[in-house]
């Protein structure tokens, strides 16, 4: 996030696009209702009538796959009807006649006929977010997991440019993580170009840098996505993997890709907290601890590096993931040397500029948010107040570039997928708590009422779903929630796969899986002679089965 939590209470519009909030990101999602209660005005830019959509004021429902064409008709409008902040254009940004001719192409009409989305609720959407200084812009992995997934998030970059929402309190361009320390591990380095603090590995000075400290000649070329590794797997490039706190069966596209590569590494190492789906593929398979039985750093989505402590020592033999790469490092003739985090964290600040100031003892009440370039600073809330980071904030233009499968006469459904309120991940850890499972005992697939018709598929029946890829069997469920012509799967299920069937398609800059868009056909399953039969689609009978099941509950508990 450019900016921080605690401004959303005080926001006067939040754009949340491409992010079911309130489901999972519900600290998040509390200020936001927090600010709507105070008479913010909450817009939401999302297909599925998700949770956070019922609070709004506006809810754009555009078609999956179609984000950069709706944020370059609210850009139309707000170039058109005079709402760009000229004075912040002019200082501070650059390649603006070039983004513009882009965007006259999309005047609200044609973003209509793209997107599904009214045109009258795109120019209102523009002006209400155009005129309040205190608008707020979000957005998650519904932007993100796309072949247009750098695009729109571009996009978003250009719209709060436009505006000049950037740089200010209760403003920004605020990426929501969809795990606790996906910031820190990126921060760190963990992606296949960077050094910690998102110095180049194709840097010369970067790298002559790190090669002093570390003592160790370093590559100039950047290393493989995720995708590309399983790829590059099966071309017969990679031998051995080594996978840590990562259920890559579960979580990537195409499972079976996925297994087939692990099934052909000469040696696989996985280290866990527990036998995942994946560690079943081990060779070796280390125990790691769990964030109660360490100490350390976490850094949150608003760049907040909180300290983490040790509540329990590990148990069953298990180590920090730390100590567990330092003494492999070691037994393979590097001695990284450290005796603690601590240390850890002093060679971090050291080498990385953001991290400069923060130290594990200057953690202790409510952690430092980055930049941190020394001891004497405070951290910073929001980015980018004077300058951005490369000088001129640069305007993209970006076309509309359609998902990379849309729906035909052999499957003509979008499966879009995500994630539920009572489920995390991969279920890895959530699928062994038996109150979680209680509440989404097994795996769904909402569809719109008419396209159930249509396929003779009543609420609650088993039905399949199939796509290009394979198939999967869960139950249906028959709602409102999910447009016509779309369906929804979360992908937290191992007996229900969603990314058995998704598509492998990929971002061609970030590598980045479109999980977002995929076209299936679903049948529904007959069932045996004998079988209780599923009961039609009525809201009242929702509304028992509940009750059924609460009583059934009760009883249990009485018993």
């Amino acid at each position: 996030m450019t900016n921080s939590i605690e401004e959303i209470d005080n926001a006067k519009a939040l754009f949340v696009i491409g992010s079911n909030t309130t489901e999972q990101h519900p600290m998040i999602g509390m200020h936001m209702l927090d600010a709507v209660d105070k008479g913010a005005t909450l817009i939401v830019a999302d297909p599925r009538q998700t949770q956070i959509a019922k609070f709004a004021r506006i809810h754009l429902r555009q078609k999956s796959g179609t984000d950069v064409a709706l944020l370059n008709g609210i850009m139309n409008v707000i170039i058109n009807e005079g709402l760009v902040d000229i004075s912040f254009v002019k200082r501070r940004t650059e390649n603006f006649d070039e983004f513009e001719k882009i965007v006259m192409g999309y005047p609200p009409e044609v973003a209509e006929k793209i997107t599904g989305v009214p045109a009258s609720e795109i120019r209102r959407v523009a002006r209400i977010y155009a005129t309040e200084k205190r608008s707020m812009l979000f957005y998650s992995m519904g932007i993100t997991q796309h072949v247009t997934g750098v695009d729109n998030v571009r996009s978003c970059a250009n719209l709060v440019m436009l505006t000049a929402h950037i740089g200010q309190p209760m403003t920004g361009l605020n990426p929501l993580r969809g795990q606790n320390n996906v910031q820190g591990a990126c921060d760190m380095g963990a992606l296949p170009e960077v050094y910690s603090g998102y110095q180049k590995v194709s840097d010369a000075r970067a790298r002559r840098k790190f090669e002093k400290a570390w003592g160790k000649k370093l590559p100039a070329k950047p290393g493989l996505t995720l995708t590309g590794m399983f790829d590059s797997v099966l071309d017969g490039k990679i031998k051995a993997m080594y996978i840590m706190g990562e259920n890559p069966v579960i979580s990537d596209p195409g499972a079976v890709h996925v297994k087939e590569a692990l099934k052909k590494l000469d040696f696989l190492v996985v280290q866990d907290i527990f036998m995942s789906d994946t560690a079943q593929f081990a060779d070796v398979v280390l125990p790691a601890v769990s964030f109660a039985e360490k100490d350390g750093t976490f850094t949150n989505t608003e760049r907040r590096v909180q300290k983490l402590r040790k509540a329990i020592r590990p148990m069953y033999g298990a180590m920090p993931d730390w100590k567990i790469i330092g003494e492999i490092s070691e037994k393979m003739g590097y001695d990284m040397g450290y005796r603690a985090t601590h240390e850890i964290m002093e060679e971090a600040a050291l080498l990385t500029p953001a991290y400069g100031g923060i130290l594990h003892h200057r953690l202790d009440d409510f952690g430092l948010q980055w930049p941190c370039p020394d001891i004497n600073h405070n951290g910073t809330p929001f980015l980018h107040r004077k300058k951005f980071t490369k000088g001129l904030g640069t305007f993209n233009p970006i076309d509309f570039v359609p998902p990379a499968e849309p729906a035909d006469d052999e499957y003509p459904l979008i499966l879009t997928t995500g994630r539920i309120y009572f489920r995390y991940h991969t279920a890895t850890m959530c699928g062994r708590t038996s109150t979680l499972k209680r509440e989404e005992p097994e795996c769904f697939v909402e569809i719109n009422h008419k396209d159930a018709g249509k396929l003779g598929i009543k609420n609650h029946s088993k039905v399949r779903v199939l796509s290009r890829r394979g198939e999967i069997v869960v139950n249906a469920l028959v709602t409102d929630k999910t447009p016509e012509g779309i369906v929804f799967i979360p992908f937290h299920f191992r007996d229900a796969a969603v990314n058995l069937i998704t598509n492998t398609a990929v971002d061609p800059v970030a590598k980045i899986p479109e999980f977002k868009v995929c076209a299936v056909k679903i049948v529904p399953l007959v069932p045996k002679p004998g079988a209780r039969q599923a009961v039609p689609y009525d809201k009242k009978n929702d509304i028992k089965i509940l009750l059924d099941l609460y009583e059934e509950s009760e009883a249990e508990h009485e018993g």
